[in-house]
C-alpha cells in the first residue's frame, strides 16, 4: 500500500471523501481493511454482488456458516446473519473515522433484499429492521432509488434513520431524490444533525450503454461523443447538489442541524479498457462529494491519479455534450430507466445465486 498519499489529499486538499466498494471477511480478519483506513478510506459500501463474491469465493464463512446450518438456519436467514457479522465488524473498524469526523463520514452501507426494489412497504420494513438489528450511528441501509423506492426513503429519513440512495442513473430522478430526503428530514421531529444520507450516481453504466447506442448510431458526431455522457452527467448532477441545498428550504432545515446529502459517485471503475482506469475519479472531484471505488480502482488513482478541482469545471461543456447526445438520437431517460432495470435485476440475480448456492452448501453438510 504504497503512494496511498493521493488517497488521502482526496478529502485534505479536496473535500472529497474516497470510500471502499468491496467488503469481505478475510480483510476484516487479516487486518487489511484497517490499512485501507489508515490510509485513507473513509467509509465502505457493499450490495449483493459484493457479498455472493465474498461468501461464495472463499472458505472464510464456513465455520459459521456450518455453525448456523447446525442450528438449523435457512439459507435467506444464513445470508443476513453472514452478512450482519461483516457489516457489525466493518462498523467497529471505521468507527473512529465516524467519530472524529462529527459523523460525516465512516459509514458502512448494506443493502436492502434487492428483490423489493418496487416494494415501498416491503422496503421500509426491511430497513427499519436493518437498522433495528445493526443498531450503530455509522449504518447506512442502501434503499434502490427507484420510484417505489422514493417513498421509502422519504419515510426512513422521516424515523431519523440513516439511508445511502442507490442506483441512480438520471438527473430527473436525482432531483427526486433530495426532494425525498428533505421531506422526511421536514417529517423528523428529533435531532436532524444525527441522521445522513448519500446519494449515490452511477457513472460508469451510463457510458456503457450510452457509448452502445451512439455505436448503433455510428455517425462521426456520434462516435465522438463516445465516453463523455457519465461524467457530464456527474457535473450537471453537482450542479444540481449546489443548487439545490441552498435557499430558503434548505437553511431552515440547516437551521435545524440538517446535514447535507452529498452525491456519491459509484460504479467508477472504468469498465471500456480503451478509457483511462482512473477517469471516473479525476473528473469528479470537488467538495462534499464521496467517490466509492473498487480496491483495484482506488490502488490505481493512488498511483497515477490526477489530484485537483473537477466537478465544477466546464459545466456548459458538460451541458453541451448532453444536448449533444440528445441531438444525435440517443433517449438518456430510456437509457437511465434501462440502466435502473438492469441494476435492480443484477443485484437480485446475484442475491439469489447466492442464496442457491448456500442452499446447495448446507444440504452437503446436513
Amino acid at each position: 500500500m504504497k503512494h496511498m498519499e493521493r488517497i488521502r489529499r482526496l478529502h485534505t486538499e479536496h473535500g472529497q471523501s474516497p470510500w471502499l466498494d468491496n467488503l469481505r471477511r478475510g480483510w476484516i480478519t487479516s487486518g487489511e481493511l484497517a490499512r485501507w483506513v489508515d490510509n485513507g478510506v473513509r467509509g465502505i459500501t457493499s450490495n449483493p454482488t459484493i457479498f455472493q463474491k465474498a461468501i461464495d469465493g472463499s472458505a472464510d464463512y464456513d465455520d459459521q456458516f456450518a455453525d448456523l446450518v447446525r442450528d438449523g438456519g435457512l439459507a435467506d436467514d444464513v445470508y443476513w446473519k453472514l452478512v450482519t457479522t461483516d457489516i457489525e465488524d466493518a462498523l467497529a473498524v471505521l468507527r473512529p473515522v465516524h467519530d472524529s469526523s462529527g459523523g460525516e463520514d465512516g459509514f458502512v452501507s448494506v443493502e436492502v433484499d434487492p428483490g423489493l426494489a418496487r416494494d415501498t412497504s416491503g422496503t421500509i420494513t426491511a430497513a427499519r429492521q436493518l437498522h433495528e438489528a445493526i443498531d450503530r450511528p455509522n449504518l447506512f441501509v442502501k434503499i434502490p432509488g427507484t420510484a417505489e423506492g422514493l417513498p421509502a426513503i422519504a419515510a426512513m429519513i422521516g424515523e431519523g434513520r440513516s439511508i445511502n440512495v442507490t442506483l441512480i442513473f438520471g438527473l430527473d430522478r436525482y432531483r427526486e431524490v433530495i426532494d425525498a430526503y428533505l421531506s422526511g428530514l421536514e417529517a423528523f421531529d428529533g435531532d436532524l444533525s444525527s441522521v445522513s444520507s448519500v446519494a449515490s450516481f452511477f457513472i460508469s453504466r451510463v457510458d456503457t450503454e450510452v457509448d452502445r447506442r451512439l455505436s448503433e448510431i455510428g455517425s462521426d458526431r456520434a462516435m465522438e461523443l463516445r465516453g463523455r455522457t457519465a461524467v457530464a452527467q456527474g457535473k450537471l448532477a453537482y450542479e444540481i447538489f449546489c443548487q439545490t441545498f441552498s435557499g430558503p428550504r434548505w437553511e431552515a432545515l440547516r437551521a435545524r442541524g440538517a446535514r447535507l446529502q452529498r452525491p456519491l459517485w459509484a460504479s467508477t471503475s472504468t469498465k471500456n479498457p480503451d478509457y483511462p482506469d482512473t477517469m471516473y475519479v479525476d473528473q469528479l472531484i470537488g467538495p462534499h462529494t464521496v467517490n466509492t471505488m473498487p480496491d483495484t480502482t482506488l490502488e490505481a488513482f493512488a498511483d497515477h491519479g490526477t489530484l485537483g478541482r473537477a466537478v465544477d469545471v466546464d459545466v456548459d461543456a458538460a451541458r453541451e455534450v448532453i444536448e449533444a447526445v440528445g441531438e444525435v438520437g440517443v433517449d438518456l431517460d430510456d437509457a437511465s430507466r434501462v440502466l435502473e432495470e438492469q441494476g435492480v435485476s443484477s443485484f437480485a440475480k446475484s442475491f439469489d445465486e447466492l442464496l442457491g448456492a448456500l442452499e446447495a452448501k448446507a444440504d452437503t453438510l446436513r
